[in-house]
């Protein structure tokens, strides 16, 4: 064959970048890795990765950003990227990137791997990943402009690294591309494998990972070279002698443990346990006892014992295999004490016994074995060693465990040292976390630990340059784990001793080949330096492999498996069945059939070819088929992965939550400026519906524009101390007002406001200086006393009585009797102009309404102090106020406080505090300044409630605005009422008398209904999962905030309850509001007042809520136009359900008796037939399972059920229809009806574990002997699948039916029958003891949830009064547990404080 290039093209040639400190042999690796392809053979602690550094700093210039090409770093495990990350940054300035699993870029798209090529110049990363990236075209391999490959030795057979070059590298270099990275790979031996002592074997195993890496190896010409810059480990054999413990012994404890093994392998048929569980658990109980006499013999009765207490324990770092339930924790935890006590008989006991005390009798009594003490004797010939770093590298994890309890207890007794171990993760029975063992190697490298006794995983990489002695207890495999091991120890003069039994000459004489093997490598590399690369054999790279067009991505023979393995774990599952493929191969006619799960698009692939590769050969074909139906990406993943993914990048997607505050226009314009000014004139009356001795009258409201019809007409009550205030609006016409007139009208509500609102002159006086009309944008609208149907110009104009109080208008006064001059801070007044007037009190800053002229008093009368003591009105004023009174005889008037302005829009407004007992006041007529006059005490009165009229007003005009936007160009003539919108724009914290959420789970039920039928008839070859992430693509709260962002929706949300302080009084500028005009949609316009924060939560709710309101008053279509309006596309036309395939439904399921059942007649009984097939059912002749008819009976039951409660019961109080809807639709309701009607037997399942739940669910259900199934009363958990087979029976009539509604309840409401009442309904148990805490100041603890023999338990606990109550309840399910710990607890906590 020809040779093959291993020189990259690159436009010029690449300079080296050295490092000062660079030795020769490393100077002289570079020099060649800069020519051609080049791998790197030279010892631990030789420097390599300072060689790959240089090179990368040589590449720099054509890796620095903006450049499009990376250079990328591969390692062998996950615990050497940040190692060699930090080389990197430490000797070079490029950006470098770090990559691993548990990052979760197994789910990263291209979009996100592009994005981190262009910020890092140099990818560190687990091999695992630049493969997948590769085969998905995420990475293509022009892009990368050197390759470095950690720990190369590793690139054969299917190992990453070799997938790599065979899948990618070499089918370019065959094409001729010279596009290709340069590769450089680094190793301490290029032979993994074990070799013979030819000559002729070495070079082959070198000669091969040449070929596949297409590059030479470079080594130094001789070892002495590099000794003169690290150390050599001297090699020592140490042999043993190898006596097994007394054989009597060993067998009598191997028979005992078989005993123990029987004994509880019998003890699973007690249990009630499918197979498959019992099988696992056996497996894995044959796996612990083959381990303990694997101690017994080559480790002794002590080892053997510290194994067994270990397993006992079933601690969290050890025996992590597969996931076990409860029953197999418990049996594996009962061997290993089993085992204890069996063992620990032949072991002393006593205060004054130590194990390693005496060898001799630990040897003759089995406690430990020849190997075992010759492993002790080694290292305490060290123990004189000054600051000792020792690695015991042993093949099993067991060992390490146990070895490290011999040595925590033997060696302190004759040094200080500590020991510890390390075991990797991939050993099956171990799961130390990576945090851990690192904490460990930094513990070794500062001298905190000195023994680490380790499996293979400190062989490679890990920088552990302070070890001065290894030790192989077992040993080495091959050639590559012997020069790894031995290379550890790098510190001078350090040992390298090898553990070798008496007598086997083979392991010795292995062991003595490798110990060779460096000098024979280098001089096999050497001789064969000039010769170039061979090209791989094309049957490396030759098998068959799929290519998608678009994106590049393959899918071979070798990754095809994984692939549809990965496919399947990402199909919809429950706890009763986990989605797997399987296969049946025929051998004599060389067929494979692939059977895939029944909730996946395709059920059979067959494949037909060489008998090795048959399970291949259909994987890669099932890919294929799976790719054209789209189940498949064009990157080759899995659908639900990439929809995931992007639902997952839409949901992170920054939200803003500062919006503007809206103001409707309507009560908006430019200040006028005409000669006369027309205003729509609307009377407010107030009908109080209670008795007060102050009348409320009415108010006129003059606005610039003429309200709508349905605004005009509005009515509404308002929540005052009394009782209930009734709120009329009535259109009076039309009124012109000249801009004077104008004037006078703002100054007197700007005065009246201010008074009702401040209770002092303050800010009034500063408003009132030089008030003028401006021309300037403002709130215009006035607000007036009226008379009968007109305004009170009377009383408007008492705001003018300051400036004209002369005395020719206050004297020979007739119009009251006994009127008489007084003197006031105004100047002499008649009483007759003081009656019924505002005036203020400068001594003391309070402002009164004077409501009489108190003839029979003066300030020579007698005043009673609050301590009971007497005085004169004049004494009391001299002594408190220091004023002298100087018209003593003059009669004194009675005033009264003004008004405090409330919300009386708050449903839950707190009562008015408690009036004070004195609400009238005698006021000496010296002291008072005239404000207004005349005007009545009931002017006052009923202005207090204008602000929140106003505020109710403002809120229906927004409502109307934000309603006609949405209408805007609707082919329909829908109407909406106003105050429908209103409520749907309203929060719970406004605390009024109706909110969004009853509009909101109406809302919700219809989307999530409209949205489940339109993929479900859309996407027919979609499973449950892939529907149920696209619909929550359209109904998440996120996608409807952005939704309602782009409708300008937050401007209109009312988040707040009125706050009447911050209430802006109209054609008042001084306040801090700014009006700033912003445009809706088709030209609509609408004002800014501030800005405020909105919750992307609200603004979804406020979705739901307008989707609700439509719906309630318009009917589907309208609800539908509305989803349309906001960019939602759904319809129901009426898609036929295209069924692939035919089912003879009588053969497996009693169609007759469910028909009669339901009440319904299927026209296509296979609906029937797929409705109850449980996904573990699989048969060919039922290609599909419930799942995807119970996503879509789901969202219908929940609608009709929803709608039913929201017509059934319209008075229902906001939030209450939420409360009935939760406890109607949920799995355990439908999983007891399906109990109560006996659905539960004709369920089609393989499942053992769902076959006991049921059976646990009837026996349950028979002792509740509950009337109804809604509610929560049920102590136990329920199988989902009972609750499902109900949806998906809905789903499967709604579907027979032509999507008939109507036919579904009729047919499923009797099923789920007596329906929930307000009278019936009770709160969830968490729910209500959450309230009932609250409700009585009492502390309630977070929950503290834990496993308990496999299930959950959750305790719950609450301070009350000095008593604690708790309870502790365990179920398989988390939820039920807590709910029923929560019930008791109320429980408890009634009986003990009855009447709370």
């Amino acid at each position: 064959m020809e040779p093959v290039s291993m020189e990259s093209d690159t436009t010029e040639e690449v300079s080296a970048d050295t490092l000062p400190f660079a030795r020769n042999y490393q100077l002289e690796a570079l020099e060649n890795a800069l020519k051609q392809n080049t791998i790197v053979f030279l010892e631990t602690g030789s420097g390599k990765t300072l060689i790959a550094i240089m090179l990368l700093r040589s590449y720099a210039y054509l890796l620095r950003k903006p450049s499009p090409f990376v250079a990328v770093f591969l390692v062998p495990k996950v615990v050497l990227v940040p190692q060699q990350a930090e080389a990197i940054k430490m000797h070079t300035d490029l950006k470098v990137g770090k990559y691993w699993g548990d990052m979760g870029v197994d789910f990263w798209d291209g979009a996100t791997w592009k994005e981190e090529m262009s910020k890092h110049e140099v990818l560190v990363m687990t091999p695992q990943i630049l493969l997948d990236g590769l085969r998905l075209s995420y990475f293509k391999l022009n892009m990368i402009k050197v390759l470095i490959l950690d720990e190369c030795h590793h690139a054969r057979g299917k190992h990453q690294y070799a997938c790599i070059m065979t899948e990618f590298y070499h089918r370019l270099l065959e094409t001729g591309d010279s596009n290709l990275p340069r590769i450089f790979g680094m190793t301490a031996s290029p032979i993994k494998s074990k070799v013979s002592s030819s000559e002729q074997d070495y070079w082959q195993k070198i000669h091969d990972l040449e070929t596949l890496m297409n590059s030479k190896v470079y080594t130094c010409a001789s070892e002495s070279v590099l000794s003169n810059f690290i150390p050599f480990s001297t090699a020592k054999f140490k042999f043993y002698k190898y006596d097994e413990i007394p054989h009597a012994l060993y067998t009598h404890l191997a028979d005992e443990l078989a005993m123990i093994e029987l004994k509880h392998t019998r003890s699973l048929e007690n249990l009630d346990l499918n197979e498959a569980q019992a099988e696992l658990i056996r497996k894995k109980v044959s796996k612990i006892n083959s381990t303990l006499l694997y101690c017994l013999s080559e480790l002794g009765v002590w080892l053997a014992l510290k194994a067994a207490e270990t397993i006992s324990c079933y601690e969290s770092d050890f025996f992590a295999w597969e996931q076990l339930d409860g029953f197999g924790e418990t049996i594996i935890k009962k061997f290993g004490s089993d085992a204890s006590q069996a063992l620990v008989t032949y072991v002393p006991s006593g205060a004054e016994w130590s194990i390693g005390d005496d060898s001799k009798f630990n040897l003759d009594s089995g406690l430990l074995t020849e190997k075992i003490v010759c492993l002790i004797e080694s290292l305490l010939e060290y123990r004189g060693v000054e600051d000792i770093r020792c690695i015991i590298f042993v093949e099993r994890v067991i060992t390490a465990i146990v070895l490290q309890s011999l040595l925590s207890e033997l060696l302190p007794r004759h040094c200080t040292w500590k020991t510890k171990y390390i075991a990797g993760n991939n050993s099956g029975i171990q799961c130390q976390s990576r945090k851990k063992q690192n904490e460990i190697v930094e513990e070794f490298r500062r001298g905190l630990v000195n023994v680490i006794v380790a499996t293979s995983i400190l062989e490679e990489g890990l920088d552990v340059q302070s070890c001065n002695l290894v030790i192989m207890f077992d040993p080495s495999r091959t050639v590559c784990s012997f020069i790894q091991s031995r290379g550890r120890a790098r510190m001078q003069n350090s040992d390298y001793l090898l553990m070798v039994k008496s007598g086997d000459s083979t392991t010795q004489s292995r062991l003595e080949n490798y110990l060779a093997s460096g000098n024979k490598m280098r001089k096999e590399v050497l001789s064969h330096a000039s010769l170039p690369c061979s090209p791989l054999n094309n049957h490396m790279y030759g098998e068959d492999f799929y290519h998608v067009e678009s994106t590049g991505t393959i899918a071979t023979l070798s990754s095809s498996v994984s692939l549809i393995y990965f496919y399947c774990s990402r199909l919809p599952s429950d706890g009763y069945f986990k989605p797997t493929p399987k296969f049946h191969i025929n051998k004599e006619m060389g067929i494979c059939t692939l059977y895939l799960p029944n909730n996946c698009p395709i059920q059979t692939v067959i494949a037909q070819g060489n008998i090795k590769t048959l399970k291949q050969a259909a994987c890669l074909e099932a890919c294929k088929k799976l790719h054209q139906i789209g189940a498949l990406t064009d990157n080759l993943l899995p659908d639900i992965v990439v929809e995931k993914h992007d639902a997952q990048k839409r949901g992170n997607e920054p939200y803003n939550a500062e919006h503007p505050i809206y103001f409707p226009p309507e009560l908006v314009n430019q200040s006028p400026q005409d000669t006369k000014i027309t205003y729509h004139c609307y009377l407010i009356e107030l009908k109080q519906h209670f008795n007060y001795d102050i009348s409320a009258r009415n108010i006129v409201l003059a606005m610039r524009t003429e309200l709508e019809s349905e605004i005009k007409k509005v009515n509404f009550d308002l929540e005052v101390e009394r009782g209930r205030l009734t709120v009329n609006l009535k259109h009076l016409g039309r009124i012109q007002l000249i801009p004077n007139q104008v004037l006078l009208c703002r100054r007197f509500q700007i005065t009246l406001f201010r008074v009702i609102m401040d209770h002092n002159l303050d800010k009034l006086n500063e408003i009132l200086d030089g008030f003028e009309l401006r021309d300037n944008l403002e709130i215009d609208y006035l607000l007036l006393p009226s008379t009968g149907q007109l305004i009170d110009w009377k009383t408007v104009a008492t705001v003018l009585f300051p400036r004209d109080n002369g005395s020719k208008h206050n004297m020979n006064c007739s119009t009251m009797f006994n009127a008489r001059i007084v003197h006031t801070k105004s100047g002499p007044l008649c009483t007759c102009k003081i009656h019924n007037s505002l005036v203020c009190t400068p001594h003391n800053g309070q402002i009164y309404c004077i409501t009489g002229v108190l003839g029979h008093l003066n300030a020579n009368s007698l005043f009673t102090r609050n301590n009971g003591s007497v005085t004169t009105y004049k004494k009391h004023y001299e002594e408190r106020y220091g004023i002298q009174l100087c018209f003593d005889r003059e009669p004194l008037l009675n005033g009264r406080r003004i008004f405090h302005v409330q919300n009386y829009l708050s449903k839950c407004r707190q009562q008015k505090q408690k009036e004070p007992s004195k609400i009238s006041f005698e006021l000496p007529p010296e002291l008072c300044r005239i404000i207004m006059a005349p005007i009545s005490l009931s002017t006052f009165y009923s202005f207090t409630f204008v602000p929140s009229i106003m505020h109710r007003l403002q809120s229906l005009l927004l409502a109307v605005n934000l309603k006609n936007m949405l209408l805007d160009h609707c082919m329909q003539n829908v109407t909406i009422p106003t105050i429908k919108v209103l409520e749907a724009i309203t929060t719970k914290k406004c605390q009024e008398d109706f909110h969004l959420e009853s509009l909101e789970t109406l809302g919700d039920s219809f989307l999530k209904y409209a949205a489940s039928q339109q993929l479900f008839k859309t996407y027919q070859n979609n499973h449950e999962g892939l529907l149920s992430v696209k619909k929550e693509r359209i109904i998440s709260n996120a996608a409807l905030c952005k939704l309602g962002c782009e409708q300008k929706l937050p401007g209109f949300i009312r988040t707040e309850s009125f706050d009447p302080k911050m209430w802006i009084i109209p054609g008042d500028n001084s306040g801090s509001y700014e009006l700033n005009d912003d445009s809706l949609f088709n030209g609509r316009k609408i004002y800014v007042t501030g800005r405020k924060k909105v919750k992307s939560k609200t603004v979804a709710d406020v979705v739901e809520a307008l989707i609700g309101a439509f719906l309630s008053t318009g009917g589907e279509n309208v609800g539908l136009i509305f989803l349309d309006r906001i960019g939602i596309k759904v319809d129901f036309v009426n898609v036929p359900y295209q069924r692939q395939f035919q089912v003879h439904a009588e053969r497996l399921v009693n169609v007759r008796h469910l028909e009669s059942l339901l009440n319904y007649s299927f026209r296509d009984p296979s609906l029937l037939v797929e409705a109850l097939t449980h996904g573990s059912y699989m048969l060919p002749e039922i290609p599909r399972c419930y799942q995807r008819l119970e996503f879509l009976g789901d969202a219908v039951l929940d609608y009709l059920i929803t709608v039913y409660l929201y017509n059934k019961y319209p008075g229902l109080s906001p939030g209450y229809l939420t409360d009935m809807r939760s406890a109607s639709v949920n799995n355990d309701c439908y999983a007891l009806s399906s109990v109560k009607h006996g659905l539960h037997k004709h369920i089609l399942h393989a499942s053992h574990e769902l076959y006991k739940r049921i059976n646990i669910t009837v026996d349950s259900f028979e002792k509740l002997s509950l009337g109804s199934t809604f509610g929560w009363e049920s102590v136990t958990s329920f199988p989902k699948a009972l609750g499902d087979i109900i949806e998906s029976l809905a789903g499967a009539i709604f579907v027979d039916s032509g999507c008939n509604r109507e036919v579904v309840f009729q047919s499923i409401r009797p099923l789920l029958e007596p329906m929930i009442t307000p009278e019936t309904m009770r709160f969830h148990p968490v729910r209500e003891l959450t309230e009932y805490c609250q409700k009585n100041h009492f502390s309630m603890k977070k929950p503290v949830a834990s496993r308990i023999s496999g299930k959950a338990a959750v305790t719950v606990e609450v301070q009350a009064n000095g008593r604690l109550f708790e309870h502790t309840f365990l179920d398989a399910d988390k939820k039920t547990a807590k709910k029923v710990a929560c019930k008791e607890v109320l429980k408890s906590l009634r009986a003990s404080f009855p009447g709370t």
